[in-house]
């Protein structure tokens, strides 16, 4: 059951439609607060209302500095139906990150936990509403700045429709949703629609994510779609709570965001007693490919699956020539859901994004005959080793599957004979000690000799991005340091 045959145009509409159809169902979870769709709504007249006194109009910035949170979600709607652009800031970058993101952005209006967000939620709606078009921006989505200079990939109401359309196994009516990541990122930013359209409740995790926080509200809140990425996965997995906490209520779980090893899915069938999907995009994408509830268990263990609906994905080489089925490349695709652009950078925009409308995303994989697609590793970090390609990826993957390994994180680091040699930092399994000699043999037994991490390093724990992907960044810094 949906809101797929009302006529909406715009997020704006549909809110509304959602509102008549099922005010009194609860829309965001945080903590011990609750909000209903009707109250979501009327919260976001409010809000908006503030906005409007402190200048802002149809198309200008507004900036959240703000947790995930029902202030958040309430303020991405006030700004939404003025026309206005959020762009959202995650509280774990620095300064001089957020300054980079603020120049950029030059927002009207920054929105931080200081504003007295709640008083502005009893106030009544604006005179007047703008008028809104489907291809009107709604946010500005930063990438993670691991690597330079953040980029703002801007959506639209036709994306946010788009990404609904692609959602797949992940949406279900009525579902009640577990969020883990940052309201910042596009698994947020981006799901405006489909959480609207089929009464999705969300269910927020406190900040900071603890594995602990997570398990309980599973539990708590009867979640039915639990979502992480693989080292939340990981951590929740591992923690004496899983045990014991009651995960009858989900009927799937899901992961990505970053490459998924094969042992950690097989763990999440066991642990969790529902059906797994792998998903798999980029901030620039905001759907790409995914696994579904019928799939194969291999497909799901050691694929990404395949193009969601509405969304076509070729692997082509260094010439944009489509490759065959089974060679390596790069990965884009093409959809309603892509990005419209960087904001107000056209140079970069032009050089992911084509004519035609493809959008590279920077991985490296292959399709096999049926459209399923494996990732190689991001192209950024593959290593040269003594003349031979290795992808990091699939090291990790390797390393993952021994039994001793919680989580393994691989980069290349300089060498004056070979170029460049792998190193690997690996988090032992629970009561597990692994010798440094032990992994490389097991590398060694399953993989090419020079894809064998020439170092091993063990620590307690992986060095993070804001989104929770292992800082490689920090990782080579680490490794050049040693």
């Amino acid at each position: 059951m949906s809101l797929k045959t009302v006529s909406t145009n715009t997020a704006v509409d549909l809110m509304r439609v959602t509102v008549e159809t099922y005010g009194d169902r609860e829309a965001i979870v945080d903590g011990a607060r609750r909000l209903t769709f009707a109250e979501w709504d009327r919260a976001a007249d409010g809000v908006a209302s503030v906005l409007v006194d402190r200048g802002v109009r149809k198309g200008d910035v507004v900036c959240l500095e703000l947790p995930s949170s029902i202030e958040y979600a309430v303020c991405y709607q006030a700004a939404i139906r003025l026309g206005a652009i959020t762009s959202g800031i995650n509280l774990r970058l620095g300064p001089a990150e957020v300054a980079g993101i603020i120049e950029q952005a030059r927002p009207r209006v920054v929105i931080t936990a200081d504003d007295d967000i709640a008083s502005w939620c009893e106030l009544g709606p604006p005179a007047r509403w703008p008028s809104i078009d489907p291809s009107d921006p709604v946010a500005i989505v930063w990438t993670s700045g691991t690597t330079g200079r953040p980029k703002g990939a801007v959506f639209d109401h036709d994306n946010l429709a788009a990404m609904a359309r692609g959602a797949g196994a992940l949406s279900a009516f009525a579902d009640r949703r577990l969020s883990p990541l940052p309201f910042v990122h596009v698994a947020y930013m981006t799901r405006v629609w489909d959480e609207l359209e089929r009464a999705i409740t969300t269910v927020i995790t406190p900040t900071p994510w603890k594995a602990a926080d997570a398990l309980q509200l599973i539990e708590r809140e009867h979640v039915t779609v639990a979502q992480g990425v693989p080292t939340q996965w990981s951590l929740m997995l591992s923690h004496p709570d899983m045990a014991t906490t009651d995960v009858s209520s989900l009927r799937l779980a899901s992961t990505g965001a970053s490459t998924v090893p094969a042992e950690l899915v097989r763990r999440m069938r066991e642990a969790l007693g529902c059906p797994v999907v792998v998903r798999y995009t980029s901030t620039e994408a905001s759907l790409t490919t995914g696994t579904g509830l019928d799939d194969r268990d291999d497909d799901v263990a050691r694929t990404v699956g395949c193009a969601r609906d509405g969304v076509e994905v070729q692997v082509v080489d260094d010439a944009g020539e489509v490759v065959p089925a089974g060679v390596v490349g790069r990965v884009r695709c093409r959809s309603g859901a892509v990005m419209r652009g960087y904001w107000k950078d056209p140079e970069r925009t032009a050089a992911v994004l084509d004519g035609a409308g493809w959008l590279t995303l920077g991985d490296l994989g292959s399709l096999d005959d049926r459209g399923y697609l494996t990732l190689a590793g991001r192209e950024s970090e593959m290593y040269i080793r003594g003349g031979y390609n290795v992808h990091p990826a699939q090291v990790e993957n390797v390393l993952a599957e021994h039994p001793g390994v919680a989580r393994a994180a691989v980069v290349g680091l300089p060498d004056p004979v070979l170029g460049q040699v792998g190193a690997a930092w690996v988090v032992c399994a629970l009561g597990a000690s692994p010798t440094a000699d032990e992994l490389r043999a097991w590398v060694h037994a399953r993989l090419a000799d020079y894809k064998v991490p020439d170092r091993v390093t063990f620590v307690e724990d992986l060095p993070l991005t804001s989104m929770l992907k292992p800082d490689k960044r920090e990782l080579a810094r680490r490794g050049e340091t040693t």
